[in-house]
């Protein structure tokens, strides 16, 4: 039976949860005093503050790692940290938020502290989960807002990519979390059924807004400058980029029917995160 799993995650992973007590470590506790009128447990915890963990994860038998969004090597020993908190808490299970490409050869940074972290997951002695997400599909919004102003979607060259809903990700995590031998060490691709590129994207977003949309295609550097000289700072933009070259070595052109046999019913559609995205602009 689960006592006490401590989640630093998606909210949404509560509503599945049958167990007596869930727990969150978050930066700001004070931004959780909706999960807390709930019921949930709140304490302080920073990946970057290996210290304030002990405390956080303090009584937990699985915790739920949710992986740090720090560029550059922070993010490893962020996620190495929080990792060995929760062994030293006692935890009984450990879960990360991997990702479906991961390698130590990917063409896209986060993808090698992935596999990196993986390898310090399995090093632990404890029972683990690695959740091997598909790509964010929320991650479309960032590139389709000026497309819905100007009617031109202008990115460089990409690859097929398996668009992933969160909600059906943090449904997942939900399953592992509070299901006994549910997805142990690591999981195949957690993904939506189905690839889709830049091309496929402008052609379901002519279809929600009833206008014709275009992609067109731009020269890595030519892309990077123009991100550049729009305000992006030019790290920000190489980062970006690499994306794009990993999708066209077909890293993230992968599918399973793992995500959609854990949840029991059908992934959330590319087609449905863009709707919810029109809408909110």
């Amino acid at each position: 039976m689960v006592r006490l799993p401590s989640l630093s995650c998606d909210p949404r992973v509560l509503h599945l949860h049958s167990g007596p007590a869930v727990g969150v470590s978050v930066r700001d506790a004070s931004k959780a005093a909706d999960l807390a009128e709930r019921g949930v447990r709140v304490r302080a915890g920073d990946f970057t503050e290996p210290g304030s963990l002990k405390h956080a994860f303090e009584g937990a038998e699985r915790v739920l790692v949710v992986s740090a969004a720090i560029r550059g090597g922070g993010a490893l020993t962020a996620n190495g940290a929080a990792i060995d908190a929760a062994r030293e808490a006692g935890a009984q299970r450990i879960l990360y938020t991997s990702h479906q490409a991961a390698s130590p050869t990917s063409l896209f940074p986060p993808q090698k502290v992935h596999a990196a972290t993986e390898e310090h997951l399995k090093q632990q002695g404890v029972p683990y989960t690695a959740l091997r997400n598909g790509f964010y599909a929320s991650t479309l919004g960032s590139y389709i807002g000026a497309a819905l102003g100007t009617g031109t979607l202008a990115v460089p060259q990409d690859g097929l990519v398996s668009w992933t809903a969160h909600e059906d990700l943090a449904e997942v995590a939900a399953v592992a979390l509070s299901e006994e031998g549910a997805l142990e060490g690591v999981t195949p691709p957690l993904t939506a059924p189905h690839t889709l590129d830049f091309a496929d994207v402008v052609e379901i977003l002519s279809r929600i807004t009833g206008r014709t949309i275009a992609r067109v295609v731009m020269d890595d550097n030519e892309w990077t400058s123009t991100a550049v000289a729009s305000g992006m700072p030019r790290p920000a933009a190489e980062f970006a980029l690499t994306m794009f070259a990993a999708s066209r070595n077909g890293e993230f052109n992968v599918t399973d029917p793992a995500l959609e046999a854990t949840i029991g019913h059908p992934a959330k559609t590319v087609h449905e995160v863009l709707e919810a995205v029109v809408r909110s602009r």
